[in-house]
């Protein structure tokens, strides 16, 4: 049985999600915390560093996982981790993400 992957969320990912949730508190404070909760629980079922498919807009070595309208952009760090960069909403033009 391989190791499970260890995952690390770089301070940019982590502002994402504080600005996330702020954002969406304002509308529904449940909500909220329903869409971090779905974006951190799905982080955690990364099971080998090449799960998820390359971002078609970064390309390598930027990964990418959707969850609701939400991409979670990661970078394979070695081969039993992996470090989630960015979260960025997908309703939004993808030049953005470049930046």
């Amino acid at each position: 049985m391989s190791r499970p992957i260890k995952i690390l969320w770089d301070n940019e990912a982590k502002a994402d999600l504080k600005l996330i949730f702020e954002y969406l508190k304002l509308k529904s404070p449940q909500a909220a915390k329903n869409v971090i909760r779905d974006i951190v629980n799905q982080s955690k079922k990364i099971y080998f560093t090449e799960q998820f498919q390359v971002d078609e807009f970064l390309g390598e070595p930027y990964r990418r996982m959707v969850v609701r309208n939400y991409k979670l952009i990661y970078k394979i760090h070695s081969e039993s981790e992996i470090r989630i960069l960015q979260i960025f909403d997908s309703r939004q033009n993808p030049i953005k993400l470049k930046k």
